[in-house]
């Protein structure tokens, strides 16, 4: 039995961990990290764990902590894992970062997008990318995990197999992203306000949104050349889900079938990525509470363009549900340990 801490127990992110973990058969939960909420039951924190968790919020020192568990879990805001993180916590630990903190390797990068200095930059180049369907080895042997954020892991899902077969111009890629209001956090912020959200959409953080260099990064890896893109993000009024629809110019003219089967090379065999039949496009109700992304394309033999979609639930696949991904493979369970998760619909 692996003992888990969580710390952001109470977060959106955190929430839903505590949903996924308390149905995993190997693994306890005794630690529910939050500073806001420290001696209060968690099942009054949230109530659907009423009768399911008797535990009472704990404070976030890592250092204790991390002689009580197997592996940690930070679902914190950006800055507090690296300002905590040291060698001795790394000996006795696992850490998987559901933060931004490890995710960029550049340090000069990550400070510029996240206007934050980094405590712990040392741990940066050992920190692996946790993006299971890519960096399943790598994962396996990691002691620090950083799990990426909601829009990087639908957009690469979506684009990575037509990169890595030299398929797309990769100077042309543009990303167009929609996503519900959990994944801006619990926080109180004008912006998410009931009126300022409902019967709206727009798009924010134009040309400057913060997960556009972990993007750029992870595309960059596969085509093994930098990677510039257009990264547009947009709030709608919903709870949960990411909606993907990115553009690119062919290299070449090329068939469905083709197309297809570069799709199937890479995901035929992947649990949690589901390519869509022909003219079916991804929609965020199909994945809603599960650890499934949806992935599709379209060919524009007008414009010689290809558009590529996706769709997942941002704080499944999106943060909890793929840090229990990294943790599976990380402990030596079955990747879908506790993920067997149905789409909830309606």
């Amino acid at each position: 039995m692996v003992k888990v801490g969580i710390i952001g127990s109470t977060g959106y992110a955190g929430g839903e961990l505590v949903r996924i973990l308390a149905g995993h058969r190997e693994v306890k939960i005794v630690w529910y990290g939050s500073r806001s909420y420290i001696d209060k039951k968690y099942a009054e924190v949230y109530r659907n764990m009423f009768q399911i968790v008797d535990d009472v919020c704990m404070d976030d020192n890592m250092e204790e902590l991390a002689k009580q568990v197997d592996v940690i879990f930070t679902a914190t805001p950006q800055g507090f894992c690296a300002s905590l993180v040291n060698e001795e916590i790394l000996s006795n630990v696992k850490i998987i970062d559901l933060s931004a903190d490890y995710r960029i390797k550049d340090v000069k990068t990550y400070q510029e997008w996240y206007k934050i200095e980094h405590k712990s930059p040392e741990f940066i180049k050992e920190a692996v990318y946790g993006l299971c369907e890519i960096n399943r080895e790598a994962v396996k042997k990691a002691r620090l995990v950083a799990n990426p954020g909601c829009y990087p892991t639908c957009s690469t899902l979506s684009i990575y197999p037509l990169i890595k077969e030299g398929l797309i111009d990769t100077n042309t890629i543009i990303i167009d992203a929609k996503s519900g209001t959990s994944g801006a956090g619990r926080g109180a912020k004008v912006d998410n306000l009931f009126c300022e959200v409902n019967e709206n959409i727009k798009a924010y953080a134009v040309t400057n949104h913060r997960h556009t260099p972990e993007i750029e990064e992870q595309l960059s890896y596969v085509a093994g050349e930098e990677i510039i893109l257009n990264f547009t993000p947009h709030l709608v009024p919903m709870n949960r889900g990411i909606l993907v629809t990115a553009y690119a110019t062919l290299k070449k003219e090329v068939s469905y079938e083709e197309v297809k089967a570069v799709y199937d090379k890479y995901y035929a065999n992947e649990k949690f990525v589901r390519v869509l039949d022909k003219d079916q496009t991804p929609e965020t109700k199909w994945v809603e509470g599960s650890n499934y992304v949806d992935v599709n394309f379209k060919i524009d033999p007008r414009t010689n363009r290809i558009i590529m979609m996706g769709a997942m639930d941002n704080l499944v696949k999106g943060a909890a549900g793929q840090a229990v991904q990294n943790m599976n493979l990380m402990f030596g369970f079955e990747e879908n340990m506790g993920l067997d998760l149905v789409p909830m619909f309606p």
